[in-house]
């Protein structure tokens, strides 16, 4: 299924992904697509909020990975500086995809090999003014990737 939104604020953004939480599970993973400043994070923080999750949510960008508890807990990577195999190892990625997480996965174009067939798919992009956004959101198709 595909869904199209249009969104004006970040708080809009937020309430957007806060209403998709529902839908989601332990192992969900939801894979976000956009450029710097598209949006993302304002859309993790909206995921986080409607999961009940504890903490306050910024971008990993550093860090390359956030966990917030809940439940289902949410674990917020951000791939901007992986390259390569050896370099998403190193990430804990793997780890995660024990379907124990509600995952969201910022810049994951830089990961696509690695993103699991049925991981919904949120594609923001700048909408006529600088606060509104287009978001795309696409359920996966069930199935599983290899490494």
């Amino acid at each position: 299924m595909l869904e199209k939104h249009h969104t004006h604020t970040p708080e809009e953004t937020e309430a957007l992904a806060a209403a998709l939480a529902p839908r989601l599970s332990p192992g969900s993973v939801v894979a976000l697509f956009g450029g710097l400043g598209a949006g993302k994070t304002a859309f993790v923080r909206g995921l986080a909020k409607g999961l009940s999750c504890a903490g306050e949510v910024c971008s990993p960008t550093y860090a390359i990975m956030n966990e917030y508890p809940g439940s289902p807990p949410l674990a917020h990577f951000d791939m901007y500086r992986v390259e390569g195999w050896e370099s998403l190892e190193s990430t804990g990625w793997f780890d995660y995809l024990d379907g124990a997480h509600v995952i969201a996965v910022e810049w994951s174009e830089n990961i696509l090999a690695a993103i699991p067939a049925n991981a919904w798919r949120v594609t923001i992009t700048p909408g006529a003014d600088e606060h509104s956004r287009m978001i795309t959101i696409e359920e996966g198709t069930h199935g599983h990737t290899g490494r």
